[in-house]
């Protein structure tokens, strides 16, 4: 779930004038970890004169550019060439291209990372964090069954197996299960307690089961929001206690900096970006009983995640 763009200097001045931090929010809006300032409502900060002109001209330059694009063109040749819809780009990029790229980003090794995806790396990492920050908020997380909903090469499975939880980890893509209990092995060998986690290929849709804990990280983002609310509601059904999602939020300033992405496609755009609204997700989530108990935001200069903890209405 991961976004890269091309940022003019008016945009990145604004971004230095306003460090990016994160929040883990209760639902009284206290902090519950360590943490970082939202963005005024995950929008554009206010600027002063010098940078609001040179914004200006800049929003201006891009707006003309943006009428050029069509990045919905592009994803409809996308699904040409692969011969299906969102979800088969989905599979054959993260079985092949997208496959390394991932394994390379989510990996320690330094060597042939670019600074972007270095980037993108700590944002993902962060988001890991904090997700186990939350989980672990409701009491250990020994003999806990948890679905890890888009495992990809298991940065949140392997150190839920460690503590104990009983992990059902699923990818659509085999490559990605296939590295992620590759690692899970290495990583879990001497651990007492630890539980080897049951590792499957699976799109979303196709989960079965009833888990304590139901997480889906930086998955959403590969779908358009009528997709997403049923995957949401889906995964609602497998859960008892609790589901965490991250979804790049839709905003403003977010949507500007992905069409700006847009303009310059190449290799790491190969699969389709959607973001979602906050309020989307939220009706979702209403929709089938469940409301979001806690918050957090997770941004880099190159990666942005909303994360929400849900719970079933019917336990408040």
């Amino acid at each position: 779930m991961a976004f890269t763009a091309v940022l003019f200097p008016a945009i990145t001045t604004v971004s230095q004038a306003h460090p990016c931090r994160h929040r883990i929010l209760s639902p009284k809006r206290g902090s519950i970890s360590r943490t970082l300032a939202l963005p005024p409502s995950a929008d554009l900060p206010s600027l002063d004169a010098p940078v609001a002109l040179a914004a200006a001209s800049s929003v201006a330059a891009l707006a003309a550019a943006l009428s050029f694009s069509d990045p919905e063109r592009r994803r409809r040749q996308q699904a040409e060439v692969v011969g299906g819809d969102d979800k088969d780009v989905v599979r054959v990029y993260f079985n092949k291209t997208g496959f390394e790229r991932w394994k390379k980003i989510y990996g320690d090794a330094n060597e042939g990372v670019n600074r972007v995806q270095l980037d993108i790396r700590l944002g993902h990492s962060e988001t890991v964090e904090n997700t186990l920050a939350m989980l672990r908020d409701g009491g250990p997380l020994a003999g806990i069954s948890v679905c890890d909903a888009g495992c990809g090469t298991g940065s949140l499975t392997i150190p839920l197996a460690r503590e104990g939880a009983l992990v059902t980890a699923s990818d659509i893509s085999a490559s990605m299960v296939a590295e992620a209990e590759r690692q899970a092995r290495d990583a879990l060998v001497g651990h007492s307690g630890a539980q080897m986690p049951k590792f499957e290929v699976k799109d979303l849709e196709s989960l079965e089961g009833k888990f304590h804990t139901v997480v889906c990280l930086d998955v959403l983002i590969h779908y358009p929001q009528e997709k997403a609310e049923a995957m949401i509601a889906h995964l609602a059904s497998l859960a008892e206690s609790r589901l965490v999602l991250s979804f790049a939020p839709k905003t403003l300033y977010y949507n500007l900096l992905k069409r700006v992405g847009e303009l310059f496609p190449g290799p790491s755009k190969a699969t389709r970006a959607y973001l979602h609204a906050e309020g989307d997700v939220e009706r979702a989530l209403r929709k089938v009983g469940w409301k979001v108990n806690k918050r957090g935001f997770i941004t880099t200069q190159f990666y942005f995640a909303k994360l929400f903890e849900a719970v079933p209405v019917s336990s408040a």
